[in-house]
């Protein structure tokens, strides 16, 4: 049933200031908002009830604790009347996803601020193919300002009673992403629908690799109190409203760009969380979850994280994704060596997959594509193994190993058992991610989960540089990547890879060896270059942050509560 559009200027308004409605919104077709769920419309309070234009129709409209429900008003037919009860079917939206709600007006070229009240506009996420979302609207059509005016009153408490729904959220921007397109997708599509939700933003330009370190590591985060002063954000605040037991709404940070920065953001916050904790953040064997919640827009080359979080690299999901409070707890890795924390990180690759990220950052005028074609092929066309001892502490699945380590307690104990094995190895990778991307749409660790206390160990050892890219194929088809005699996969929670030789795969007899310095390894940490001479020691920390995001299957098993009424 197609809606009624209107060929005169109509725009949506709220306390009297005029606000377009977002480019990008559409009509929600009736038929998307029916489902099974209609059952339990008896079961709940009702608050309001009245008369609105819904499309073409004259609808009886309820709105109840959890959704708001319409039939159209008919006039009476014989009972059974087939055609009447296809016309009169309910339809409905659910509460939790509404986003934002606008008085909608007509105005005309003279009228600035004011206009004919036409009735009430509903912002609305909806789910569409392959994990996406869609912001949609919903018109209520009713000439009358009182009747409005209560209905609007009812939806804003609605929407402020979310707890889960960031109210104020600090941007960290970095332009030098991809193609250089993070400011203009944060500009054309973020920051529209956060301005459509309400939401108070406060942008810095990342300007140099580590800004976002410094910037949250020096800076006094005190003073930000949901966008209402000064547009700084609180990490201390924050903390005193955890600690004395007072619901707030926290302010969030967002990160737009690609892995790199993401993983810098989250390293940042990590650290500063150790550091208001007291926490010693050189030595860190049991740390303490980051307070703030982190959201990503994908605006890089690969966006692992982001595509793993969300299912899709899409900006328009991850953006209402953090609009709608959606929260996923994710495990995150320490990387150590002699004891001393080099980063936080969800991913890392040794061998092959460090060595082709060394030799992309030294041909950084090439486009991105063209890097990493160019950096694979010559990693590919100098393909050799690295002696390593590798040794990993087994995933033990027990509920009482997981819940004491859920809780904080050490990893280690003396019922654990590492296992050890040696050889050559053309590239080690240690995910506690799926690590979904555009060349690799199962996942480099398809069978692991965002936050299921484990990580993938994948060992590729020493075969022929044909057999060897015809595993690198197997990523990009459906089939089984590991299928190979010379490919290992294990379930670990704890790693430590040992290169036996210490010359870091650096021969200064090869002019144009340039994939690490001397005396180091290279390894690839969430698309950055890490390197180091010695032993690196890799542990998993269950659901150490908090990001915006998650399947729509998690998403839908998960309560979201409304604490309005």
């Amino acid at each position: 049933m197609p809606w009624r559009r209107r060929s005169n200027r109509v725009s949506a308004l709220e306390g009297g200031r005029e606000e377009e409605a977002h480019p990008e919104a559409a009509a929600v077709p009736p038929a998307l908002l029916t489902s099974p769920q209609q059952t339990e419309a008896a079961a709940e309070r009702i608050l309001l009830r009245g008369i609105f234009e819904i499309g073409r129709d004259s609808c009886d409209v309820v709105l109840s604790e959890r959704a708001l429900r319409w039939r159209p008003i008919q006039p009476e037919r014989p009972a059974g009347d087939s055609k009447y009860d296809l016309l009169c079917k309910e339809e409905f939206i659910e509460l939790k996803d509404i986003f934002s709600v606008k008085l909608k007006r007509r105005c005309s070229v003279k009228q600035q601020r004011s206009g004919t009240l036409l009735g009430i506009t509903l912002f609305i996420c909806l789910k569409k193919e392959q994990n996406k979302l869609k912001n949609s609207t919903l018109d209520l059509i009713n000439l009358s300002e009182d009747h409005c005016d209560i209905w609007f009153r009812q939806f804003k408490k609605i929407l402020a009673g979310f707890p889960n729904r960031p109210k104020s959220l600090k941007i960290l921007l970095n332009p030098q992403s991809h193609k250089k397109e993070a400011t203009q997708v944060y500009y054309e599509k973020v920051e529209p629908l956060l301005k459509l939700a309400g939401i108070k933003t406060d942008v810095t330009i990342m300007e140099y690799e580590g800004h976002a370190l410094s910037l949250l590591k020096e800076c006094e985060l005190q003073g930000f109190d949901g966008g209402h002063r000064k547009p700084l954000f609180a990490i201390h605040w924050s903390v005193q409203r955890l600690f004395t037991g007072i619901q707030t709404l926290e302010p969030s940070v967002v990160c737009v760009g690609g892995d790199g920065s993401a993983s810098e953001v989250a390293h940042a916050l990590l650290l500063r969380a150790q550091k208001n904790a007291g926490m010693e953040t050189d030595r860190i064997l049991t740390p303490v979850r980051a307070q703030l919640p982190l959201g990503l827009i994908p605006a890089g080359s690969t966006n692992v994280l982001a595509h793993s979080l969300h299912g899709v690299p899409h900006v328009i999901t991850a953006t209402l994704h953090i609009i709608m409070g959606h929260v996923q707890l994710v495990d995150v890795c320490t990387f150590s060596t002699a004891g001393k924390l080099l980063r936080f990180g969800f991913s890392a690759m040794f061998g092959f997959g460090g060595r082709t990220l060394a030799l992309a950052e030294k041909y950084r005028w090439m486009s991105p594509n063209q890097r990493r074609d160019f950096a694979v092929v010559k990693a590919l066309a100098k393909l050799k193994a690295e002696d390593c001892e590798i040794s990993f502490l087994p995933f033990n699945s027990s509920d009482d190993v997981q819940e004491r380590r859920a809780q904080g307690s050490p990893k280690s104990d003396c019922n654990d058992q590492w296992q050890v094995i040696q050889g050559q190895f053309l590239n080690v990778s240690i995910m506690a991610i799926p690590c979904l991307c555009s060349v690799a749409p199962r996942g480099l660790a398809p069978n692991t989960r965002l936050n299921n206390g484990s990580m993938a160990l994948i060992i590729a050892r020493n075969t022929s540089r044909p057999e060897f890219i015809k595993h690198l194929k197997r990523y990009a088809s459906v089939k089984n990547q590991f299928n190979f005699p010379f490919v290992e996969t294990y379930t670990v929670e704890e790693v430590k890879v040992h290169p036996r030789n210490n010359s870091g795969g650096y021969n200064p007899e090869e002019e144009e060896d340039e994939t690490a310095s001397e005396n180091c390894f290279p390894w690839n940490v969430d698309g950055d270059l890490m390197e180091v001479a010695s032993e690196v020691h890799i542990r998993l920390h269950p659901r150490l942050i908090s990001l915006y995001g998650g399947s729509m299957e998690e998403i839908n098993d998960s309560k979201v509560t409304c604490n309005c009424f």
